[in-house]
């Protein structure tokens, strides 16, 4: 595997891809050789490789996990509802840490986004082989708390680290790639699983077999996890070109005050806005399932539709957002996901309309998910990268939280297809109301400003460089 030195691969890491600002100071790293330009650096394959492989082991058990709890141990819908919710709200309430944690510096100086990822990357491979000991809901769902937790803990660090290892231009392009890889391992996971649980022999669960199917994916999950911390210790490099650009640590005050910038304001309130109306990938797979007429054996390959649109379209879309916009894009998928809720309500059935869910359901992650990513990291500061992606997430996390909650309340009282409409209505309004809350306060250069797949000019002496406004980003 190819991993390049991370400080020989981009622009000053704090400079958004669409110009200069002066409401975001900071500094130029130093002078760094020639980089071919739009190659993504190694320090993003290393980190798509550790997410490849820990999607794998993680969505092995997210693939079959809803069938085991609603059929095999007879948990209603709003129950499943609320362990789903947990596994966006428990990442929720560590993320901000996580982000916070990962700014502040080591003894050498740098960062410690590699070190915090770690641990959160070791505590969710710790939490796998306890799925192989615990057999009711209330455990299962103290598991899932734990596991969600490293998450929290590593996923902002390690988005932190992807955008500091690129040029701002080219952002999107390289969260593209890292999603593109990790989604590999999403499209790989739950076929694993259902491989698995053919060769432990016996039906699932749901046609009366017996439990050890179950607990063979739970075990084959582990060891993959554990390969996927190894990575990330031997092969990701441990500085950035942003451990440069300051020496002082933020508090975590200065982490909670990034929202008086306006540019990332704006993103958090909309990601917001638009996760309080985001099904569940789970409920969605359960409608397809049963609204659609599936067979119970396939439902664990439902997510393969997904993860193989998500796959194809990760990187392209990603270089999209860079030439259009990032919020346009963003705005865009969403709307992509209202087509696929219409689609599931409407009187179509069979597996061409399954397909065809699935497949808008992978486009609007491959539209939205990178690339949130990658427009947080324009709308802050190098040296707050970490806490200014866990904002956004975090504000993200718990409204999908609320709206697990919500869906599955809802669920039980008027039925899934009732409750699919008006969270499909819902979403209409937000994303109207998100594209307000974008849209640029100032004149703008064009369609997407500098970032339209040029690099940004940077100058060839260390020294203070301005960036442009988060408000003037499209």
């Amino acid at each position: 595997m190819y991993v390049a030195d991370s400080r020989s691969s981009k622009a000053p890491a704090g400079q958004p891809p669409d110009g200069p600002s002066p409401a975001m100071p900071t500094t130029a790293g130093p002078a760094v050789g020639p980089v071919r330009r739009g190659a993504v650096p190694g320090a993003v394959v290393a980190l798509g490789a550790v997410s490849l492989v820990t999607d794998i082991s993680s969505e092995m058990v997210t693939a079959v996990l809803p069938l085991y709890l609603l059929t095999g141990l007879g948990l209603s819908p709003l129950g499943f509802g609320l362990l789903d919710g947990i596994q966006n709200g428990f990442s929720a309430l560590v993320r901000l840490v996580g982000g916070h944690l990962s700014d502040r510096r080591g003894r050498d100086g740098a960062a410690r986004h590699k070190t915090v990822a770690a641990v959160g990357y070791g505590l969710s491979a710790l939490c796998r082989p306890l799925l192989l000991f615990v057999h009711t809901v209330p455990l299962i769902g103290a598991v899932i708390a734990v596991d969600r937790t490293g998450k929290g803990l590593r996923t902002a660090p390690r988005d932190a680290m992807i955008s500091l290892a690129t040029e701002p231009a080219h952002r999107g392009r390289a969260f593209g790639v890292h999603r593109a890889m990790d989604t590999a391992g999403a499209l790989l996971g739950p076929l694993t699983a259902f491989l698995v649980l053919r060769l432990a022999g016996g039906p699932l669960l749901a046609d009366g077999g017996e439990r050890h199917g179950y607990d063979a994916v739970f075990a084959v999950s582990a060891c993959v996890a554990v390969l996927g911390v190894l990575i990330l210790l031997l092969f990701v490099p441990n500085r950035q070109q942003g451990d440069d650009l300051s020496t002082s640590a933020p508090s975590l005050r200065d982490s909670l005050t990034l929202l008086r910038l306006p540019g990332l304001r704006r993103l958090t309130l909309c990601a917001v806005l638009l996760g309080l109306t985001t099904v569940s990938d789970s409920f969605l797979y359960l409608l397809v399932q049963r609204r659609l007429d599936l067979p119970v054996g396939l439902f664990p390959l439902l997510p393969l539709g997904t993860a193989a649109a998500f796959l194809l379209l990760a990187v392209p879309l990603g270089a999209l957002a860079d030439r259009i916009g990032r919020h346009r894009l963003f705005l865009a998928g969403h709307g992509v996901l209202l087509l696929a809720y219409g689609l599931l309500l409407s009187p179509l059935r069979g597996l061409p309309a399954v397909l065809c869910v699935l497949v808008l359901h992978g486009t609007f992650y491959a539209a939205t998910d990178g690339v949130l990513a990658a427009a947080a990291a324009d709308a802050v500061p190098a040296e707050q990268r970490g806490a200014g992606l866990a904002l956004v997430g975090t504000g993200q996390a718990l409204a999908r939280f609320a709206c697990s909650l919500l869906f599955g309340a809802l669920w039980g009282v008027v039925g899934g297809p009732a409750a699919l409409g008006w969270s499909a209505g819902a979403l209409a309004l937000c994303v109207l109301g998100a594209a307000a809350v974008l849209r640029p306060s100032g004149p703008a250069a064009g369609p997407a400003g500098p970032a339209a797949g040029q690099p940004v000019p940077v100058a060839e002496q260390p020294g203070p460089v301005a960036a442009k406004s988060p408000e003037e980003t499209p």
